[in-house]
């Protein structure tokens, strides 16, 4: 199916896929807690975090600031090495804003993180707001020899919303960010979430446009969910906040792909977090699962990843 980029059992751009075709084996991402914090709970952008922001709903047991980098990497390498038979490894710097620190320490960590013999190279996931111009310049540096991927949390690109989520950036902070970012051999993920009080379904459609415009590699999708001791548990339980319906982010996350240009690499589809602070919605779904409800969506539509793109030149024989 088309020309290399769609996966055919999958109607679209599978980023484990695209790691294969670039490094010729399987190749997994660790995370790794580095023990950074973010602008948004310091007091230097704000105070509080974002309303659904609970670190723990998506960082693994074994990623913790007070274990050296190196036990982190070994354990999950050992996991995914059993699970998956992963040969190579990227290591992703997860939790909090991974470039929110002095250049010595960002240097000293992304450095012992690429020593390991089965590290390709480093994901960094940060906010467009917490790039200093001496963290890119070295992103860039490591860029010439290893493989390097910024991950911005963009979230949403309607400024209201991201006032609403107290995200404390906007729309044109993300935009200067990637332009900041561009031509630098750096790859760039940009994260969304769908179902925040006041989207729409157009809403969120319109940033796969926004994102086909610019020179992105990447994306992660999940819906908005709430975990215990977040803003966003208490609007729940106050009846503020309706979790979408497993049917609407299905359908949404196939429209999306069907409007994103088949090159960029699907990441991500879906989020979850442990049953023990889980608030809502409850779909009780593994990643995996609701990785092929949406490929069974795409099939029982036809459809596949840019194939509502007015620009697309995919030939594809469907099966």
């Amino acid at each position: 199916m088309s020309d290399g980029f769609i996966h055919s059992d999958l109607r679209f751009n599978s980023y484990g896929a695209y790691l294969r075709r670039r490094f010729g084996c399987r190749v997994s991402k660790v995370n790794v807690d580095g023990g950074f914090t973010c602008p948004n709970r310091d007091g230097a952008k704000g105070t509080g975090g974002c309303i659904y922001c609970d670190n723990s709903s998506f960082s693994p047991a074994a990623t913790q600031p007070v274990i050296p980098i190196e036990a982190q990497m070994a354990a999950g390498m050992a996991y995914h090495r059993q699970r998956l038979g992963s040969e190579k490894f990227l290591v992703y710097f997860q939790k909090f804003t991974n470039t929110y620190a002095p250049a010595g320490r960002l240097r000293e960590l992304f450095s012992r993180a690429l020593a390991h013999p089965d590290v390709l190279g480093i994901s960094v996931g940060t906010r467009p707001d917490a790039l200093e111009n001496e963290a890119l310049q070295l992103l860039e540096e490591l860029a010439k020899s290893r493989y390097v991927c910024l991950e911005l949390g963009l979230q949403s690109m309607d400024d209201a919303i991201l006032r609403g989520i107290n995200r404390g950036h906007t729309l044109a902070d993300y935009l200067r960010t990637v332009e900041r970012v561009a031509g630098r051999g750096i790859e760039l993920c940009t994260h969304l979430i769908y179902g925040f009080p006041g989207e729409s379904r157009d809403t969120f459609l319109r940033t796969a446009e926004l994102i086909a415009d610019l020179p992105v590699n990447s994306v992660k999708l999940h819906q908005l969910h709430a975990v215990k001791g977040t803003r966003l548990a208490e609007m729940y339980y106050a009846g503020e906040f309706v979790p979408i319906s497993q049917a609407e982010y299905v359908a949404t996350c196939c429209d999306f792909l069907e409007r994103l240009p088949p090159h960029i690499a699907v990441q991500r589809l879906y989020g979850s977090a442990p049953l023990a602070i889980r608030v809502a919605p409850a779909w009780d779904l593994k990643n995996n699962q609701m990785w092929y409800t949406v490929v069974n969506e795409l099939k029982r539509r036809g459809t596949w990843q840019g194939c509502r793109l007015s620009s697309n030149l995919l030939q594809v024989a469907m099966m």
